[in-house]
């Protein structure tokens, strides 16, 4: 068993539902979920849009490997409705999983990087997951998750 760290976050529809929804279905088939954050509200990042985005982290035990995560994850949000998955433009968006960590690996490949590339930059990620998990050491700028939450 593993333990990782995902976002999910939405912005289009009754986004509370559709967060808890892709929450229950991560539980069912990817693992026990050990901790979640309280909703946090945001304005969309990376694009101009009118809806803010509601977002929340989790952590989850799972028996997965990160790319099987990866690929569960990627079903869930086309089940939910998501038709493109944003390669450099984002866009407003029903359901939005993302593995920002899995234990302290670290992987740069075509399909996934680990850590999240970017989770330290959006204040949407690092200020939940520090709720939930503010001593968690990021493997790749060795600072824990409460001292990048203090950053912003």
């Amino acid at each position: 068993m593993a333990t990782a760290y995902l976002g999910v976050g939405a912005n289009l529809g009754e986004k509370k539902k559709n967060t808890a929804i892709a929450i229950k279905r991560l539980a069912q088939r990817a693992g026990r979920i050990l901790a979640l954050s309280p909703f946090y509200e945001s304005p969309a990042w990376g694009f101009v849009s009118e809806n803010d985005f509601l977002n929340v982290a989790l952590a989850i035990e799972t028996p997965l490997s990160p790319f099987r995560l990866l690929a569960i994850t990627q079903q869930i949000e086309r089940e939910m409705g998501r038709t493109v998955k944003t390669s450099g433009v984002y866009q407003d968006r029903i359901i939005d999983i993302d593995i920002l960590l899995y234990e302290d690996r670290i992987l740069n490949t075509p399909r996934l990087t680990l850590p999240h590339p970017l989770m330290h930059e959006r204040r949407f990620v690092i200020v939940p997951l520090a709720r939930i998990a503010p001593g968690l050491l990021h493997p790749v700028l060795g600072k824990t998750i409460g001292e990048l939450a203090e950053a912003f």
